[in-house]
């Protein structure tokens, strides 16, 4: 495990993570859609969740962004993230897994750690995905932080055909290893040095992954990732890995047909 470092100040984010595409790859000619995209997702019967989706021109893939409860769609950190896959040519989908209402409910019952109805919701979107006109053909990636890191990797194993890669950022791993072992898609897990409580739990669930895997501890970095550094160099690390595995169209459809589509 190669030992991570401070590499750069956040001032120069978004200068070096921008220009690791070149434009043959479709992300020199990234425009910024004209009005957000705001989206419900359909995923169980009755059951919407919202989502902010934004698919640049030329997309080879399509990153999912979850926290588990609160709202991700919403969240500054996600939509930094988002910001930055989409200067790199990648879509993002930040999405909620709660409705409106049940992040009300969360005050009268304990719904912030159901991994099985994050899981199955986020499956559920990797489907809709699939379908919609301006993502199917893409591939699709899972970005999961706090109980979202969970919820990736139950999603990954649930449905392990639906996703292409998977980047968890700190958060709660508590994940049998039978399912970690049903994980196919390249994964990588990055926490920090100082995270005391998610480090060795990180640590169990990359042994027993059985998939492409890394794990990366950010020096010095604490659960948010909010010390000098720490946040940009978790955010270069995820689009390196997204670039790396989403960096091509899956061809279950032609381009002719995502274009008719679209």
């Amino acid at each position: 495990m190669k030992k991570q470092g401070s590499r750069r100040s956040d001032e120069g984010s978004e200068k070096v993570v921008r220009g690791l595409v070149t434009q043959s790859q479709g992300a020199g000619s990234w425009t910024a859609p004209a009005a957000d995209g705001e989206v419900r997702i359909p995923v169980e019967e009755g059951v919407e969740l919202r989502g902010l989706l934004q698919v640049p021109a030329g997309a080879t893939g399509v990153v999912v962004l979850v926290r588990g409860h609160g709202s991700s769609r919403r969240g500054a950190t996600d939509l930094e993230v988002a910001r930055l896959l989409q200067n790199e040519g990648l879509g993002t989908l930040a999405v909620d897994l709660l409705t409106a209402a049940e992040e009300e409910a969360c005050r009268e019952r304990d719904l912030r750690f159901n991994l099985g109805l994050f899981g199955g919701r986020l499956a559920g979107v990797a489907r809709w995905l699939r379908r919609a006109p301006r993502t199917n053909g893409l591939r699709i990636g899972y970005f999961g932080a706090y109980t979202g890191a969970a919820a990736a990797l139950a999603a990954a194993a649930l449905r392990p055909e639906a996703v292409d890669a998977v980047v968890c950022r700190g958060g709660r791993l508590a994940q049998p290893g039978t399912t970690l072992a049903r994980v196919r898609a390249p994964t990588m897990l990055i926490v920090g040095s100082e995270d005391t409580a998610a480090l060795e739990p990180h640590r169990r669930a990359h042994a027993a992954m059985t998939a492409e895997k890394r794990l990366e501890v950010i020096s010095g970095a604490t659960h948010r990732f909010e010390e000098p550094g720490a946040l940009t160099q978790m955010v270069d690390l995820a689009c390196l890995w997204f670039l790396q595995h989403l960096g091509a169209p899956r061809w279950d459809v032609s381009p002719t047909q995502r274009a008719a589509g679209s």
